[in-house]
């Protein structure tokens, strides 16, 4: 009695178990309705003019009024002390500071000292007013020339030096301010 319940079981499974499909696919091809379909009654189209947006017709645009005539009334002085003085504070600031971020072009690097200061020399003899900097991390001499806040000065910088050069590059860095005291 006990192997009733197991026997059942897998004679009801038995019986639930699928015949194996065939591979026959299914008909996609379009088909012609025949006479018998086509003597149903069309099918009516929808309305669905009761969803389209409907919208008013502009109206006329008024013409527009004559503007009055404005007259210019020039600023007066309006920096009162208190503002004077922040001003003044400011400026002063402003006056000790050496630095900013900037760029500089850093015209050669390389191990030969010979070389950089060849390229020193022909840089500073077309174009005086540029500052070099030559720095030296052994065994390496980096020359760059200049101090631009922007980046568009320093392009315009390192469009002067082509051809003086064998190699010309743009570094970000800090640059001195105020070089004329």
């Amino acid at each position: 009695m006990l192997l009733a319940p197991p026997l059942l079981l897998l004679a009801a499974c038995a019986s639930t178990a699928q015949a194996p499909r065939t591979s026959a696919s299914a008909d996609t091809t379009l088909k012609k309705p025949s006479a018998s379909t086509s003597a149903a009654a069309p099918i009516p189209a929808e309305d669905m003019s009761k969803y389209r947006p409907v919208f008013a017709a502009p109206k006329a645009a008024p013409a527009p009024p004559v503007a009055p005539v404005k007259t210019v009334v020039p600023p007066t002085n309006h920096v009162n002390a208190q503002m004077e003085q922040r001003l003044r504070d400011q400026a002063y600031t402003n006056q000790n500071v050496k630095y900013a971020q900037g760029y500089r072009i850093l015209v050669y690097l390389g191990i030969e000292r010979d070389k950089a200061m060849a390229i020193r020399r022909t840089i500073i003899g077309r174009y005086p007013d540029e500052t070099d900097y030559i720095t030296f991390k052994s065994p390496v001499y980096r020359l760059y020339i200049g101090d631009y806040l922007t980046k568009l000065e320093a392009a315009r910088g390192l469009a002067k030096l082509r051809g003086l050069a064998p190699k010309l590059e743009l570094e970000a860095m800090q640059v001195q301010l105020n070089k004329n005291p």
